[in-house]
This record gives C-alpha cells, sequence and structure tokens, in this order.
C-alpha cells in the first residue's frame, strides 16, 4: 500500500472526527433539529434526549455525575469559567481592591489558563507562577510550598501538552482537600486517553475538550464537583440560565451528542489504544535517538503520555528543520503559538536553551496512526537533521571536540 502524504504527526493539536462520532451527530443537523430549551413539543425533547446521554457519557467518562458536567465551547472556555468563576466567588476582598485571594499555577500551564490568571492578576488577585524542574514535573511539595493562607485555587495542568510530562495531579489534589483549597486541571491531553476518577484524583474542576479526543471542535466540558465540597461558580455570562446557570446560551446540541460519542468510544478503547501508541513513540524516540548524536527527548524519561514525543536537535536551526520534514504534520510548539517565531515557552520554562527550543519537534500519535507512518517519520527526520548539519560549521567544530561554550566569538 502507498503511505499517503504528509502523514499526520499533530494529534495534540486536534484529532480526526471519528466516523461513528459523524454518524451519531448528523439526525441533530437535519431530523432531530430542535431547541432542548422548547420543553413542549417532540423536537425539543429529542434534542434534550440527546443532551442528556452526552451528559451520562461524559460523567462515566471521569466518574463523575451527569449533573456535575456543563457543556461548553471547549478547554479554553471551561478554564475560564473554572479559573475566573472560583476566584470571583472564593475572592477576600472587595473587586477592585489589592488582595482579593492568592492562585497556585505552573508557568508551563497552556495559555488558556496562563492567561486568564494573568488577567485576574491585574484585577487585585495575586499568583504564584511555578518553575518546574527540568523533567518538567509539577509535584505536590513544589505546590505545598507555594500555598499561602489566603490562597483560593490551585489550578495545575494534569499534562502538558507540548512534552507530554504527567504532573502530581492526584497528591495536588489531596493536599489542595486538606487544605480547603479549590482545585482544577486542564485535563486536555489526559481526560479520554487515561483514566479518570475525579473522587480519587480529589479533583473539584476538570476542563476538556471534544477535538482532541475523535470528537467535534467547538465543544468540551467543565465538570463542577457538587458534593464534599460543593463547588459554586460565578457565572461569567448571563442570560437564558443554560447549564445550571453556568454558562448561557442555546445549546451546540450536534457537537455535544459529538462529544458525548467520542467520550462513550474513548472510555471503551482508550485503554488497548495507550498501549500501541506508546509502543509506537517508544520506537519514535529511540530509532531517532540511536542514529543521531546531540538530540535529546525532552520531559521526563517515564512519566509521559504515550501520545506525545518531543524532541530536540542540536546544530540545526528550526525553521531550516521544519521546512525539511514539511511531509510530516508536526509543530515546533503548541497549535495555539506556533504562528509566533519565539521559541517555545515551554521548553525555555523547564531549561531548554533558546538554540534547542528552535530546533524541536512535537510529535504526537492517534488512533490511526500506523507502524508504517512512524518508520517514515523516522526515516525523513534523520535524513533531514543529517542533511542540514552538513551545511552547520558549529556541528563540524563539535565533531571536532571543541567545547562551543567555551569560544569566544569577535564581534565585529
Amino acid at each position: 500500500m502507498t503511505l499517503k502524504l504528509p502523514v499526520y504527526m499533530d494529534h495534540a493539536a486536534t484529532t480526526p472526527c471519528d466516523p461513528r462520532v459523524v454518524e451519531a451527530m448528523l439526525p441533530y443537523f437535519t431530523e432531530k433539529y430542535g431547541n432542548s430549551g422548547s420543553r413542549n413539543h417532540r423536537f425539543g425533547w429529542e434534542a434534550e434526549a440527546g443532551v442528556d446521554e452526552a451528559r451520562e457519557h461524559a460523567a462515566k467518562l471521569i466518574g463523575a455525575s451527569e449533573k456535575e458536567i456543563i457543556f461548553t465551547s471547549g478547554s479554553t472556555e471551561s478554564n475560564n469559567i473554572a479559573i475566573k468563576g472560583a476566584a470571583y466567588m472564593y475572592e477576600k476582598a472587595p473587586a477592585g481592591s489589592r488582595g482579593r485571594g492568592h492562585i497556585v499555577t505552573c508557568e508551563i500551564e497552556h495559555k488558556a489558563v496562563l492567561d486568564p490568571v494573568k488577567r485576574l492578576v491585574k484585577e487585585g488577585f495575586e499568583a504564584t507562577f511555578l518553575e518546574p524542574p527540568r523533567d518538567g514535573i509539577v509535584t505536590a511539595e513544589m505546590v505545598k510550598n507555594a500555598l499561602r493562607p489566603d490562597t483560593i485555587l490551585v489550578t495545575i495542568m494534569w499534562a502538558n501538552n507540548e512534552i507530554g510530562t504527567i504532573n502530581e495531579v492526584r497528591e495536588i489534589g489531596k493536599l489542595c482537600k486538606e487544605r480547603g483549597i479549590i482545585f482544577h486541571t486542564d485535563a486536555t491531553q489526559w481526560a479520554g486517553k487515561m483514566p479518570v476518577n475525579v473522587d480519587a484524583d480529589n479533583i473539584d474542576l476538570l476542563s476538556w475538550s471534544g477535538h482532541k479526543i475523535y470528537g467535534p471542535k467547538g465543544v468540551g466540558a467543565l465538570y463542577v464537583r457538587r458534593h464534599r465540597p460543593r463547588v459554586r461558580l460565578q457565572a461569567l455570562q448571563d442570560g437564558g440560565g443554560q447549564e445550571r446557570g453556568f454558562r448561557s446560551g442555546t445549546l451546540n446540541i450536534p457537537g455535544i451528542v459529538g462529544f458525548g460519542k467520542a467520550c462513550q468510544i474513548a472510555l471503551a478503547e482508550m485503554e488497548s489504544d495507550a498501549i500501541r501508541l506508546g509502543r509506537l513513540r517508544k520506537k519514535l524516540e529511540t530509532e531517532i535517538s540511536s542514529q543521531l548524536d546531540t538530540c535529546a527527548v525532552n520531559g521526563h524519561a517515564e512519566k509521559r503520555l504515550p501520545h506525545i514525543a518531543n524532541i530536540s536537535f542540536g546544530f540545526v536551526e528550526g525553521e531550516g528543520l521544519m521546512m525539511a520534514v514539511k511531509n510530516i504534520a508536526c509543530s515546533s510548539g503548541s497549535a495555539c503559538t506556533s504562528a509566533s517565531l519565539e521559541p517555545s515557552y515551554v521548553l525555555k520554562g523547564i531549561g531548554v536553551g533558546d538554540d534547542l527550543a528552535h530546533s524541536s519537534l512535537r510529535l504526537s500519535l492517534g488512533k490511526w496512526t500506523t507502524e508504517e507512518q512512524v518508520d517514515y517519520a523516522i526515516k525523513e527526520i534523520v535524513q533531514a537533521v543529517k542533511k542540514l548539519r552538513m551545511m552547520s560549521p558549529l556541528y563540524d567544530m563539535h565533531k571536532e571536540g571543541i567545547d562551543l561554550s567555551k569560544v569566544e566569538w569577535a564581534h565585529h
């Protein structure tokens, strides 16, 4: 069989919609087109039934009750509702004043967490942005050392979208529970790929998105704990009071139905998918590393998601590398920041130098990634790096054993 190019290895950015998801959605565009808020005729009831079923599937995926699921437009909105909604509800001082409360997060979170926290800082809240170690893992100990008497919220992602490292979410949640602090996790790369149980994992608020789990774009969910403790949020949007008042607006019925179906499929298949993808990712990293010197896999060696590989290549120029592997759809950072030519803030945040951060590839595998595609990617990347290094005088110096960090460069 001929390999179809380009090969898609950017599943951490988005995933193709599962045909079973599309099939579940189709009737809700043309036949069951009612508004779930229309309670007095069959069209409304059909739409409501579709939403109810989707809510059950979403809840089951994370071990929650369907009453704890709020449908949103995706993780960015879920994060905003969770972070701002909790901050405003549990603030310590009136709006407009300083000292409204303290928030703990990490500097390598997704922008959809960092930017809402930075907005709150402008509004009078205070925040600690944890600096992760070289392996990229945020530990409960790091969070514990950052807590203050006025800490109202901790928001730490479950797994990093660029390097795939897995944070100590359950332990951080336990710590927050003991202190009576609200704990939110952005589980965009985790939920639907790895197991979640919001009770055992001590989570109060959890965000995830449809398009990362083979569902449609523009739909996601927020889990809001109802018991032990009951978490309250201040609504950011006013209107018809849909979604328990947390998120007013007519529901995206086809999207929600598709999201529910994606959650149902994920629960059934994620264990076997994770085993297969972990094997393919290991092959990708091992074979590239064995064929090239001065290349490094970023993130913790073991505590990483099965589907994300992030590799830095020394003595290679970043844009040149992306051009040279144009038949592999991958990224040099997260999808939301790849328009900028700045090196990845996540890689810089774990101490990777600018040069290496610039010449890094994130290769993220998915449900339909084949062994043949992985073999192709290995061959193409190794060839591209070798070719680019042939043009690098610095690489020649490195091969001659010259320590480039000790070279004094003349400035003209």
